[in-house]
């Protein structure tokens, strides 16, 4: 059964007249669909009250529009939501199920939703627990765009299906405001379905969410940041954690590939290219590994000339990490010092640490077998 989440107007239409919808419907048909996925976030096409029972009972033949089944939600003490998702198998990419994780971060300001765009990761980051997970595969646009749509409806973003069909849901006051590329996996090394996914999320007439409320973190993958830049022009964030080759390279083991260099280069590049205000650096802060004032003014010297902004992340502890997070105080020095050279650099809160839905600590229970078999 084929997913219409995933598809933009254009492949709604094309979907569509692959089931027999006459070619002068196809447009409008493709735009009230759209707006039942998208805006009101209907998950089945009885839902659809503005087509015809007979194309209902069509689309039911051949397509779906259902959200993956929740395995597990946890609530954090904190008020961070987590939730294991299982999406299930379907043809040749998709050959057994599989489960990913997504995070839900409320603040007074805005709610975030961490988002996932592998099973698992390739990339190995010591300090990362996703990094512990063999990679899987990776998601397509629909599983990816699922995760935003379950968490809308989860938390109540959606009218009431009963309001009138044409009525557009306000895109202000909504729990799911933010959206970030920093759950399990490298987004850029699934670029094509990665980019499919957040430009629907950025089309007003689909997700609605602002370009500046749409994060892509990358832990370096040079070309894709390039690309990034030119085909989806959203706020990017890097994950650099370290001011030299040498450590980095531990720490970051694609750097061996894109060294911070020319890393830094792209970042460079990606502002003008892209009209982003700033690229966020993410730095987790270890003890005794890369937490010293001296690697503070190293930092401060790479990141002149471009528009940054430091998050200083503390180190969240998972089962068999070897490293530890920075005492508060040097944590505190860190900070100051980027400050008194001009960097905003906040230190992140950690967030749902109790239901291992922090920074670094996302891993699917069931990583293993489940599609490798």
């Amino acid at each position: 059964m084929i997913s219409l989440i995933g598809l933009n107007r254009t492949q709604l239409s094309e979907a569509l007249e692959s089931a027999g919808v006459p070619s002068a419907q196809l447009k409008m048909r493709a735009q009230q669909i759209s707006h039942w996925i998208y805006v009101r976030g209907a998950t089945s096409f009885d839902e659809m009250l503005n087509l015809s029972k007979q194309l209902r009972e069509q689309l039911k033949k051949e397509f779906t529009v259902a959200l993956p089944e929740i395995v597990e939600e946890q609530v954090s003490v904190d008020g961070t939501r987590k939730w294991l998702l299982r999406f299930p198998a379907g043809g040749a990419d998709r050959p057994a199920p599989v489960e990913v994780e997504t995070v839900y971060i409320p603040e007074a300001e805005r709610g975030t939703l961490c988002v996932s765009s592998q099973v698992g990761c390739s990339l190995t980051c010591t300090f990362c627990h996703t990094g512990t997970q063999k990679m899987v595969r990776n998601l397509d646009a629909s599983e990816i765009l699922a995760q935003v749509l379950l968490a809308r409806h989860r938390l109540g973003d959606y009218p009431d299906a009963e309001m009138d069909p044409e009525i557009i849901a306000p895109l202000s006051g909504r729990k799911v405001s933010n959206m970030v590329m920093m759950g399990m996996g490298e987004p850029l090394f699934n670029f094509d379905h990665v980019k499919q996914a957040l430009l629907i999320a950025l089309d007003d007439e689909a997700c609605g969410f602002s370009r500046r409320r749409v994060t892509l973190s990358t832990s370096g993958v040079v070309p894709g940041i390039d690309r990034t830049a030119k085909e989806i022009r959203c706020m990017l964030a890097i994950s650099l954690h370290a001011v030299n080759d040498d450590l980095r390279d531990e720490l970051v083991p694609i750097n061996r590939k894109y060294n911070i260099a020319e890393l830094l280069d792209a970042c460079r590049r990606y502002p003008l290219a892209a009209n982003c205000r700033r690229i966020t650096f993410e730095y987790v802060m270890l003890k005794d590994v890369n937490d010293s004032l001296e690697e503070a003014r190293e930092l401060v010297r790479l990141l002149r000339g471009i528009p940054a902004k430091v998050n200083l992340i503390p180190f969240n502890p998972w089962p068999g990490s070897k490293y530890e997070c920075s005492s508060k105080k040097q944590i505190g020095r860190f900070a100051n010092y980027l400050m008194e050279q001009g960097f905003e650099s906040p230190v992140r809160t950690p967030r749902g640490r109790d239901i291992f839905a922090a920074c670094g600590q996302l891993k699917s229970a069931t990583e293993k077998t489940i599609a490798l078999k």
